[in-house]
Parts: C-alpha cells; structure tokens; sequence
C-alpha cells in the first residue's frame, strides 16, 4: 500500500464502533488467529521476556500468550481505543495485559525491546507495509520472532466483480497487498529465513445483505482514503446484489477471503536493509569503535 492510502480516522472509528460485538461477529479472524498461535511452537523451549501483539483487537491472542508464558510481558497494542477496553474479557486479572493504544508504523517502543512480534489481521489496515515492518525490525531483539496473518488481493473478490458487473468502477473495498509484495517487504526491512503462505477460505452467506452486516460488525468497511463520500444510492446496491446473486451455488452466496501467513526473525545490529535494489547497512553508534592518540 502507498502511504496516505487509508483514512487512519475511518479506522479508528470503524474497528471502536465493531469493538463491542467484534468478538462475536469475526468467526474467520478467530480461526486465522488459532493457526498462527500454534506457530508459536518455533520458540520451542524459548521463554520470550517481551511480546508485542499489533492489532490485538479485543485481546483473545494476547490473553493465549499470557496463559502460555505468564512470566512474560505480553502487550496489546491496537488503533482503536474501544478495542483495547474489551480485552480484560478475553485476559483474567492475575495474567494482566498491558494495553497501548498506538499505530503499528509507529511502535512507541525502545529499539531491541522485544522478543516477539505477533499480527493477526491487522497490516492490510497499514498505509505503507514495509515502513511497519521497519519499525518492527527496530523494536526486535536480534533473533526475535516475527509472526503475522494479513488479507491478500483475492479476498470479498465476489463482491467486487459484483459491483464492477452492476457498473461500479471504483469499488467500495479497500485493496490489499499481494503475497510478492509481503514477500518483497521483508526482504527489504533484512529479515531472515522468512517463511510466507498462503490460504483461501470461503464463507458461505444466504444473501449479500448478510455479508455487508458482517464486516460492519468486525469494522472491515472501505477505509481508503480516496473513497468517495456519501451513502451511494439504492440502485447502485440494488445493482450490485443482482449481479452478485449470479454467483449462487447451493442456495447460498460464497465469499472468498485470502490470507497470507508470514514467520521470520530479526537480524543482528547492522544488517542491512535494501532500498532501490541496493543494500543500505546501519550499525548502533556504541558499536563503532574509537581510535585515540
């Protein structure tokens, strides 16, 4: 994504006004965020002092990883203050979650503060995906683990060949970086050994209306910042749900969600980094040795 891409307000206020019911409504969010949590079996016996989860959400993975290492301090971090407030229901008062409310392309945390790094769902919201994983790499201990789930391109393409049938040009949904892109990203911010997939779910709806109501519910609306304003009309809707109606199999509507996994680690201190096909090196200034007379 380019920067500027998303209206970070549009955000906030979608993914605060989801908070109450998100829980509930993001049935495939949960299953994405089981399969990632056992990837945490790489740390094998590692006992990790620090962990980040960005885009917590309501806090089920950081109460899970709190469970798991209760000696650690597990912290949820998330753009939606509302969200933040739901996650002593998913954590229990003697494993506390520390709670921060901030943006993932701005982690307000000391460089090598953290041992692992954990995303679910959250970086197709980033307006520029390697200036995140930059942060990302600067707040990782070397060695430190990387772990995410993210949307790719193929998700809700249903509904957007719907609208585009019914004569829209310019889609109401948020567009989302394809799996070169992550893959290239990491390259690029140096981090090692990284290990990307991919998966398609499809969901099945009785209607498009249905549909809609569940990404109002977990706050997956249009959050880019060129979308057009106002409500659109009926018949642009009316238009798009017949069109979409044309793709009924079984009595029931399909919507097909792509999501890219990615696991990596962190590089020691001067590693370098590669912008414009060249490798750009930094190192701590109290790493570069003196020479008095």
């Amino acid at each position: 994504m380019n920067p500027g891409a998303f209206d970070r307000r549009r955000l906030q206020f979608s993914f605060g006004r989801a908070a109450p019911v998100y829980a509930q409504a993001a049935v495939l969010q949960r299953e994405v965020e089981a399969r990632l949590l056992e990837q945490l079996d790489y740390l094998e016996e590692k006992q990790p002092a620090r962990i980040l989860d960005v885009g917590s959400g309501p806090g089920r993975a950081s109460g899970a990883m709190k469970k798991r290492w209760p000696k650690a301090d597990v912290i949820a971090l998330d753009l939606a203050l509302p969200m933040l407030r739901q996650v002593p229901k998913h954590t229990r008062f003697w494993r506390p979650v520390r709670r921060v409310c901030a943006d993932a392309s701005q982690l307000p945390f000391a460089d090598a503060s953290v041992d692992v790094i954990f995303s679910s769902l959250c970086l197709q919201w980033v307006a520029h995906l390697p200036r995140a994983l930059d942060e990302f790499r600067r707040v990782l201990r070397e060695d430190g683990l990387l772990l995410f789930a993210t949307f790719g391109p193929d998700t809700l393409v249903e509904l957007r060949e719907a609208y585009l049938a019914g004569g829209e040009q310019d889609p109401p949904l948020s567009s989302f970086a394809a799996i070169q892109q992550v893959g290239d990203a990491l390259m690029a911010a140096g981090f090692r050994n990284p290990v990307i997939d991919r998966d398609h779910y499809t969901l099945t709806y009785p209607d498009v209306r249905s549909l809609q109501q569940e990404l109002r519910a977990i706050g997956a609306g249009d959050a880019r910042a060129t979308r057009p304003r106002g409500l659109g009309g009926k018949q642009r809707q009316s238009r798009m749900r017949e069109a979409y109606e044309a793709q009924r199999r079984d009595g029931v509507l399909p919507s097909t969600w792509e999501v890219i996994g990615a696991m990596a680690w962190a590089p020691g201190p001067g590693a370098p980094r590669r912008e414009d096909g060249a490798e750009i090196a930094s190192f701590p200034a109290d790493r570069i040795p003196l020479r008095r007379r």
